[in-house]
């Protein structure tokens, strides 16, 4: 299966992400439902996640039949890139070819699609690029590095007309669709806030699991295009295997929990309530025992609010994780607690609920096992029915999420809180004052004018769970006028 677009000349004559796009997104689809063609993908920066994940999946997804093909393999270390080869040639029979450079790759093979597991930093060009050459993308989370790139995925991926699947694979677990649909019908009332976490402990430090290797070398490793130097996506710097194997624990190329863990819960939640782009955002925690080298700190907290009038909380630390905090989504007649593929429904007493019918039930969602299996499956059949809007996250999503968790990291680093819409991206809290912007004063201003509550992104039950019951000597409230009392004034 081929594109009509001749890459070599694309590649040649642009850099690979501008003006060429509205000719692409002009041409015909990479594969009509239907087609006897093959998928063919390749792989950029497939390292530990992208063979592990991606590579070992998408070839026993080909073993059982998906219509793909495993073709080529993008990859700064000689060693990974080999092991890569040779494990496609040895479960799924070809040869697949061998690059650097991915941009060479896309240059060189006809492909239709490509899966990227590259370090945080390259993300942002990679998908663009790839997007811009008529590619349908699987992106490893977090989707971008920085809150302004992943705007520009969102307008890049509706622009390319492609399908982007970005790889929080939990996503795919049908628990969250769900619990969505429970919470559009009012099954909690009014939705208030979510509360997640993501806790992990460690004798010898997060990510530093990843082993460092006497393989790893210059000579290996083509360590300027690994950093991105000549791109401007990372400093030059002395080559160091702690920052090649490792590079989670280091804010240039990762951002630790935010972006290795919180991303996941975050964007289950956002899954769940329909909730997309904060409104405000604040990071808190520090690094107080992981004292190894790391940037990243090893206990935070990210502390959301949504326009929609819901508080999301994401609390965790490296150093400890027998005393988690409860998954759970709260509203005013109840409260869904997570805990697998079942949702444990805990309602509010009568007397606020005013219904003594309602009673704690359980529900459980379809176990589907292996959640990476089907995340991938759906970015495959997404692909052969064209349609990006089959994908279970979307860059929409992906760029959400990442708005959330990299807000709270920079918060986190700079001591400020972020106000943040989709129009003009994050502000930091001084510059929304002096603009004369207020998250406390407009919720105030609804409270001031007794309005009805906002709610979440599908919301159907009207005002079930939303409104206060006036207690009768709430009529003796106000202010009096000329003496007398508000009911004579």
């Amino acid at each position: 299966m081929s594109d009509s677009v001749n890459r070599r000349h694309f590649l040649k004559t642009s850099s690979v992400a501008a003006g060429a796009a509205s000719v692409l997104s002009t041409t015909s689809a990479l594969k009509a439902a239907g087609s006897n063609g093959k998928i063919r993908i390749g792989f950029i920066g497939p390292g530990g996640r992208g063979f592990g994940a991606h590579v070992k999946t998408l070839a026993k997804l080909k073993n059982e039949g998906a219509n793909i093909e495993l073709v080529a393999v993008a990859e700064v270390y000689s060693e990974q890139r080999d092991m890569v080869a040779d494990y496609i040639k040895s479960e799924n029979g070809n040869e697949p070819a061998k690059y650097v450079d991915y941009r060479e790759m896309i240059e060189k093979e006809d492909l239709d699609a490509v899966s990227i597991a590259t370090p945080d930093h390259w993300h942002h060009k990679q998908i663009v690029d790839c997007l811009a050459a008529g590619l349908h993308v699987y992106c490893e989370k977090p989707m971008t590095k920085h809150v302004t790139e992943a705007l520009d995925v969102v307008k890049a991926w509706k622009k390319s007309g492609k399908v982007m699947q970005v790889g929080v694979q939990g996503t795919s677990q049908p628990i969250w669709n769900l619990a969505n649909s429970m919470l559009n019908e009012g099954k909690l009332g009014k939705v208030l806030m979510f509360q997640t976490e993501y806790f992990r402990n460690s004798a010898m430090g997060q990510w530093r699991y990843y082993q460092l290797k006497k393989e790893m070398t210059p000579k290996t490793i083509d360590w300027k295009m690994w950093l991105g130097v000549e791109e401007g996506l990372s400093e030059d710097r002395p080559f160091d295997r702690e920052v090649y194997a490792q590079w989670r624990r280091f804010w240039p190329y990762g951002s630790g929990m935010y972006t290795d863990l919180f991303v996941h819960r975050v964007s289950m939640m956002l899954k769940a309530t329909g909730l997309r782009y904060p409104g405000r955002v604040v990071g808190a925690g520090g690094l107080y025992l992981e004292y190894d080298g790391r940037d990243v700190p090893d206990v935070a907290t990210v502390a959301a609010d949504y326009p929609e009038g819901v508080h999301g909380l994401v609390s965790s630390t490296m150093c400890n994780q027998e005393t988690r905090l409860t998954q759970c989504i709260r509203g005013h007649f109840g409260s869904f607690v997570f805990e697998g593929n079942k949702i444990q429904f805990i309602p509010e007493r009568p007397q606020v609920t005013l219904d003594s019918s309602i009673k704690e039930e359980t529900f459980e969602a379809e176990n589907i096992g292996d959640d990476t299996y089907a995340h991938f499956k759906n970015w495959i059949a997404a692909m052969e029915a064209d349609d990006p809007a089959m994908c279970n996250n979307d860059p929409e999503l992906g760029a959400a999420a990442v708005s959330t968790v990299i807000l709270g990291a920079q918060s986190y680093r700079e001591g400020i809180c972020y106000y943040f819409n989709k129009e003009d991206g994050p502000i930091n809290a001084y510059e929304a004052h002096k603009k004369g912007q207020s998250w406390a004063k407009q919720w105030e201003q609804l409270s001031e004018n007794r309005a009805k509550p906002k709610h979440i992104p599908g919301w159907t039950a009207g005002d079930y769970g939303s409104t206060l019951e006036e207690p009768a000597y709430m009529s003796l409230a106000g202010p009096w006028k000329n003496g007398n009392p508000p009911s004579q004034s």
